[in-house]
C-alpha cells in the first residue's frame, strides 16, 4: 500500500516539477492535492508532530484550506476530525508557532505546546489505517489520480 501510493505521489510530483506550489498546484486536481498533502502531513507529524508541522509554515496550507474536509470525502473522518481539532489549537497559537528562532527555542516548543501532544500521539496511532484508507480511496477512484505525460 504504501509503495502504491509513493509511486502515484512520485508520478503526480514529476509531473509538475518536483514541487508543490501555488503555480503547479494549478496544474493538479483536488484529489491530487490532498494526496501530496498527506504524505507532508505524514512526514512532519512522525517526524515532529504538529508542532514541527507548524513551524515549518505548513500551517496556513492545512489550517487555512479545506484539507480536513477533502479527507472526510474520501472516507477518512477520523482524520478529518483530528484536523479540526488541531485547527482550534493552530487557530491560537500558530504566531508564536511560526516565529523563526534558534534550534534550541525549537525544541523548546514542545514543552511549550503540549496541547498538541494528544493529537500527535492520535495521528502516530492511526497512520497505518490512514493511509490504508487513502490508499483504497485512489485504487478505487485511480482515474482522479492519472497524471499528465
Amino acid at each position: 500500500m504504501d509503495e502504491f501510493l509513493q509511486e502515484i505521489v512520485d508520478k503526480t510530483y514529476e509531473s509538475i516539477g518536483g514541487e508543490l506550489t501555488a503555480q503547479s498546484m494549478a496544474q493538479l486536481s483536488a484529489e491530487q492535492i490532498t494526496l501530496l498533502a498527506y504524505f507532508i502531513l505524514r512526514d512532519e507529524v512522525m517526524d515532529g508532530g504538529f508542532v514541527q508541522l507548524i513551524h515549518n509554515g505548513y500551517g496556513p496550507f492545512f489550517f487555512r484550506n479545506p484539507f480536513a474536509k477533502a479527507v472526510k470525502e474520501m472516507g477518512m473522518t477520523d482524520l478529518a476530525r483530528l484536523m479540526n481539532k488541531a485547527r482550534k489549537l493552530y487557530s491560537g497559537f500558530h504566531e508564536e508557532l511560526e516565529k523563526e528562532c534558534t534550534d534550541d527555542e525549537f525544541m523548546a516548543l514542545f514543552e511549550q505546546f503540549p496541547q498538541f501532544d494528544n493529537l500527535d500521539d492520535e495521528f502516530v496511532e492511526n497512520e497505518e489505517e490512514w493511509t490504508a484508507q487513502l490508499a483504497h480511496y485512489v485504487e478505487t477512484h485511480i482515474d482522479k489520480f492519472s497524471t499528465k505525460v
